[in-house]
């Protein structure tokens, strides 16, 4: 399937965190978090993402080279590695110089992401890891709260990229907050495309609610999905999932153009 120029195809990033984690277990080396990302690839997602922690409670330094090896063999992918670069994001974006990197201020021992940069005041300490990045050849995106007044700083500090936090659009589908929640991550991603941000988007989205994010929300680059996408693995499979998400993807693209 195909769309207007105006408006290309929101690209699946299959994060691949919660493999690993079921894998950490027990100590047999199953199930394969480098099988799953290329069960994924063959099946057409455009890129894989993984979230290295410090504490190692899923993806491991080990996984974070196997998967920019195999990612090697598909040139035409992306390799997204997000994490704190406060911690120890950075040694890993200076060893594999993946696609892109996106920075999140998660804390150690935070359960999982839960918000998003805040500015000014995280300029003075994002800037120059901003800039590493770019001299690297990585794009760097940045974990944002869907706050239109942010996204301004978030370009003058050199972002490429924001990866809006969609957490509190997922808590709302089906309520009647709904709509009110898609009309402020539509103007969060409006007023990033105005300042020449791209806009990518993660966290507790599903099959339920994706096709209604895609159609809404404009200039949509990126959806990266982990939780939801391995938990409807469990059942389908990855390649079949991975199909089950473009679906949701082309019908909410079909809704915008």
């Amino acid at each position: 399937m195909t769309f207007p120029a105006a408006h290309p195809r929101t690209a699946l990033s299959v994060n691949v965190n919660k493999v690993a984690l079921v894998r950490n277990t027990r100590h047999l080396g199953i199930p394969s978090v480098l099988r799953a990302a290329e069960a994924c690839l063959a099946a057409g997602a455009q890129g894989i993402t993984v979230h290295p922690r410090p504490d190692g409670r899923h993806i491991r330094a080990h996984d974070v080279h196997e998967l920019a090896a195999l990612l090697k063999a598909w040139p035409d992918r992306e390799y997204n590695i997000e994490g704190n670069p406060t911690q120890n994001l950075m040694e890993f974006i200076r060893a594999v110089r993946p696609s892109q990197a996106t920075f999140v201020p998660d804390g150690e021992d935070q359960f999982t992401s839960d918000h998003g940069w805040s500015f000014p005041q995280d300029a003075q300490r994002l800037a120059p890891l901003i800039q590493e990045c770019r001299q690297l050849g990585v794009r760097v995106s940045l974990f944002m709260d869907p706050i239109a007044e942010q996204m301004q700083a978030a370009r003058a500090v050199g972002a490429d990229r924001v990866e809006l936090y969609t957490e509190p659009y997922a808590a709302a589908w089906g309520t009647p907050g709904q709509e009110a929640q898609l009309a402020r991550y539509a103007s969060a991603a409006q007023a990033a495309l105005d300042v020449g941000l791209g806009v990518n988007a993660g966290h507790d989205l599903n099959q339920d609610n994706l096709t209604a994010f895609v159609a809404r929300v404009p200039g949509l680059a990126e959806v990266s999905i982990g939780h939801a996408f391995i938990a409807d693995a469990l059942e389908l499979g990855y390649a079949e999932t991975v199909r089950a998400y473009q679906r949701c993807i082309d019908a909410g693209m079909l809704d915008r153009s």
